[in-house]
């Protein structure tokens, strides 16, 4: 997604941080003839210094969140490194799982060809929990809970469950995934959907429905989500 002519949605704005809307295939940073979201975002806020506290993959869509000072940036990555951020993605794969709730764990190693896999080992373990609904004949609904921060760990945990992320190109399988469904895939279906943490003794939350994909904004997407919302906020509160 070109960024040239793109405004960032703001979620919520703080005199000490900013959260953001994502949308999906924008890298974060210069990608070919695209400068990044983030100096796109630096722009539209009239030049703040914004800082990253966390990172999204260029696929993943949803909410981001950024410090406006460098305090406010140390504070913020702590509590991302102390584990006291809580976090809830949405995926949709078409494929059925090995299992279709439970918890995900292993160390990340890399493959030969550079891609992620989690092994069986628990050195310093990847730790994701995850529960899954049907949405449509071929087509399931997972909500995962990351309780660590590995890079490309989601979309990991879902190839290790046999169900990779629907329109994943490092993951996934490419156009073919779409096999089973009528029209293949339009994005990579992996959303950041909701953000919960503390910042000077006040309590904060966001929840950020995903705006992009055409089977994200299919009622069939929608009726699943609401049938397990109740059970998602249960397990997010207990992360």
């Amino acid at each position: 997604m070109a960024l040239k002519n793109l405004h960032v949605p703001v979620v919520f704005d703080h005199e000490d941080f900013l959260v953001v809307h994502k949308p999906p295939d924008c890298a974060v940073t210069r990608n070919g003839d695209d400068e990044g979201l983030l100096a796109r975002l630096r722009r539209q806020s009239a030049g703040s210094n914004l800082i990253p506290v966390h990172r999204l993959d260029k696929v993943t869509s949803g909410l981001w969140l950024l410090a406006k000072n460098t305090q406010a940036a140390r504070d913020l990555t702590a509590l991302f490194r102390e584990r006291a951020v809580r976090k809830c993605y949405l995926a949709l794969s078409d494929r059925k799982p090995h299992k279709k709730q439970g918890l995900i764990i292993g160390d990340m190693v890399r493959s030969r060809d550079g891609r992620w896999k989690i092994c069986l080992s628990r050195t310093a373990p990847a730790v994701t929990r995850f529960i899954s609904r049907s949405m449509a004949p071929c087509l399931r609904l997972f909500a995962l809970f990351p309780e660590t921060g590995k890079t490309h760990q989601i979309r990991v945990a879902m190839k290790c469950l046999g169900a990779p992320i629907l329109g994943d190109p490092l993951y996934g399988h490419g156009s073919s995934q779409a096999s089973s469904l009528t029209t293949p895939p339009d994005r990579t279906y992996l959303h950041a959907y909701a953000l919960a943490f503390a910042h000077k003794g006040v309590p904060y939350a966001f929840i950020d429905p995903p705006r992009h994909g055409r089977l994200f904004l299919d009622p069939a997407f929608h009726n699943a989500l609401q049938n397990f919302t109740a059970l998602i906020h249960a397990l997010y509160e207990s992360t």
